[in-house]
């Protein structure tokens, strides 16, 4: 824009000079916002033209070599009109020369209005081209402006509440204002750009809080400090500072990015004392839950989250981490669940959070929380695990966070450190690794020690061992003397009596071992000299918690069900032999079978339900025994 000290040198064809005061340099600064005319006639008839901060008053016409009288009088009107709405400066046309049109009153109302008088030697025509160039100008600063005031409308965060809102907005002021932002409480920072510009504003927030006034510092004039709840008392500040000085428009922008600031950080107060209410319904909840008291749970989840803790059942699931990024953690996971799980800091655990999943006896099966949480951990990486129970009545969630926190130390063990219950941990994976691959490729070395014997055996004794023979042959496509003679083959070589579960499940656990996990270029090579033993690799304490875990619900079934398996597993996993020596019907021992595989989850027509429960059972109570009945398989 234009201003009084410019005009005369860019517009030189104006010959506008100032005839009062004296010394104008005081008025170089003003800013020329607008171009009235007013003829000499019509100033005489006292007409009046629209005035506004910052016009310039072009009074056309050629004016008397000196203003007396009813032109005197007029110019005076017009002044003091001009003084109410804070124009820049009136404009009379004259003769070029040292000569002082203006009389002494004139000059004196000019000097107590703080209004400077001038004159040009140029007709009115010639003024025509500042007049659209000042309109070209507020045109192009105006709809600056409004760019300006969208691009802080957008800002503006989807949630008020977001914890990023406030330096998002403070660095959009500080790039556009070309200034040192900062936004603090009495105690803290919340946000500052350039980061350095708390060490600037510092003294300005302290000298405000100290003295109760605004800033008085060495560039005072270019610091601003704004309340940005004044009304309420809040002690949150807004402070802006920068070499040059603000403008008017850049100080309304400064005032409505203040009344946003404002929004969000009373938002942020808000959702700050909702939070921790929440918090603490939260947690007095989760308590509640694991002292066995779901109806009061009930009522406390009640406003907080109507309808959540319905369900009689539930599944309990933990998230290990770091005390660190336990908060960060707790939020991604409450935004995961999304309201359909309570989600906790553990307070007995610094880098533990507790989530109780409420399961309907309609949806046992429902698992969209649990595959939620698994993709929360996937998206932090490394150092966080969790584990999760099966599914438990509402009042035994306590017995549910002990399995679910079992589960959580097997999954340390596992690639993507996820065990959602002892059900679904897969055994092979908890074995000590290096000493199950020795003790599979000792057990294994009479078969493995020539290439030629080794393929065709690996290839045909995992189905041969975990089918009868002919759906064996029909699986690998071959005929049932083939497998036959394979199997015989192999239990010729290892000395081993494979029509027995235990040596069975023993050598289908090594053909996994060497043939699934393990390097191809090992399972032909490998063979120390001292192997570990079968029972020692299931001594391991990861392992006996497995156990335990697996067979919890089947060992509290009110029917003998675990002493039907053991007989089962044997007697070599005959109902006939079995229902004789229990003295049940068959059609019993069936049925106790059924109800194990589902308490434990397994299959135990595969081979990994027999092995599991044939692990489980032997840990748990030592039947049945699992020996070493040749050389390479010795005893524990």
């Amino acid at each position: 824009m234009p201003t009084l000290g410019s005009l005369p040198a860019d517009k030189p064809d104006l010959g506008l000079t100032f005839a009062w005061p004296q010394n104008p340099a005081g008025y170089h600064k003003t800013t020329v916002t607008g171009l009235a005319t007013l003829s000499l006639t019509q100033l005489l008839e006292g007409r009046q033209c629209p005035l506004q901060v910052g016009t310039l008053v072009l009074v056309t016409g050629r004016t008397p070599f000196r203003l007396r009288g009813q032109i005197a009088d007029a110019l005076e009107t017009l002044l003091r009109q001009m003084a109410l709405q804070r124009c820049a400066a009136i404009v009379i046309t004259g003769q070029s020369g040292a000569h002082q049109p203006f009389p002494q009153p004139l000059r004196d109302l000019s000097d107590e209005l703080a209004i400077p008088l001038m004159t040009t030697t140029a007709a009115p025509e010639r003024w025509l081209d500042l007049h659209e160039a000042i309109h070209n100008d507020l045109l192009a600063r105006a709809e600056h402006r409004a760019a300006q005031l969208n691009m802080l409308i957008q800002q503006l965060p989807a949630q008020l509440a977001d914890t990023k809102a406030m330096e998002r907005i403070a660095d959009w002021l500080a790039q556009t204002l070309d200034a040192q932002v900062m936004v603090s409480e009495s105690e803290r920072v919340l946000a500052a750009s350039p980061a350095t510009a708390a060490e600037h504003l510092a003294h300005a927030i302290i000298r405000q809080s100290v003295d109760g006034a605004g800033y008085d510092g060495p560039s005072a004039a270019h610091t601003h400090l704004i309340s940005l709840a004044p009304a309420t008392g809040a002690d949150t500040v807004l402070a802006v500072a920068r070499r040059t000085p603000f403008d008017e428009a850049e100080r309304r922008l400064l005032r409505h990015g203040a009344k946003i600031l404002g929004l969000v950080d009373q938002a942020r107060r808000e959702f700050r004392v909702t939070s921790e209410a929440s918090h603490a319904a939260r947690m007095a909840a989760a308590e509640l839950l694991l002292a066995g008291e779901p109806a009061k749970a009930r009522r406390v989840m009640a406003t907080l989250t109507p309808g959540l803790l319905d369900p009689d059942t539930a599944r309990a699931y933990i998230l290990e981490t770091t005390a660190a990024l336990r908060d960060a953690v707790v939020r991604r996971c409450h935004a995961a669940v999304k309201g359909r799980a309570l989600v906790v800091a553990d307070p007995r655990h610094a880098g533990r959070v507790l989530i109780v999943n409420p399961v309907r006896p309609d949806r046992m099966v429902e698992t969209s929380v649990a595959g939620d949480l698994v993709r929360v951990v996937a998206g932090l990486g490394q150092g966080i695990s969790l584990g999760g129970s099966g599914i438990y009545s509402l009042s035994l969630v306590a017995d549910a966070v002990d399995e679910a926190l079992t589960a959580q130390r097997f999954a340390t063990h596992q690639p993507d450190s996820v065990a959602l219950s002892a059900q679904n941990t897969d055994l092979v994976s908890l074995l000590p690794e290096d000493e199950s691959q020795q003790w599979a490729h000792s057990l294994l070395h009479p078969l493995m020690h020539k290439a030629e014997q080794w393929i065709p055996l690996r290839e045909a004794l995992p189905a041969a061992l975990a089918y009868p023979y002919t759906v064996a042959a029909r699986r690998l496509s071959l005929h049932r003397n083939t497998v036959t003679r394979r199997v015989a083959r192999a239990a010729d070589l290892l000395q081993l009596d494979l029509s027995k579960v235990t040596n069975r499940v023993a050598v289908g656990l090594a053909l996994e071992l060497v043939t699934q996990r393990d390097a191809p270029e090992r399972s032909e090579t490998l063979t120390p000299p001292v192997a570990p033993t079968l029972p020692s690799l299931l001594a391991a304490p990861p392992i006996a918690a497995w156990a335990s875990i697996l067979l919890r619900t089947a060992r509290d079934d009110r029917r003998a069900l675990l002493a039907t398996a053991q007989s089962w597993l044997s007697h070599d996993t005959h109902i006939e032999s079995t229902a004789r020596a229990l003295e049940l019907s068959e059609v019993t021992v069936r049925s106790h079978l059924r109800a194990v595989e589902e308490h434990m989850s397994r299959d135990l027509a595969s081979m990994a339900g027999l092995r599991d429960l044939l692990f489980a059972l032997h840990i748990e109570t030592g039947r049945p025994e699992i020996t070493d009945s040749c050389a390479a398989l010795r005893a524990a």
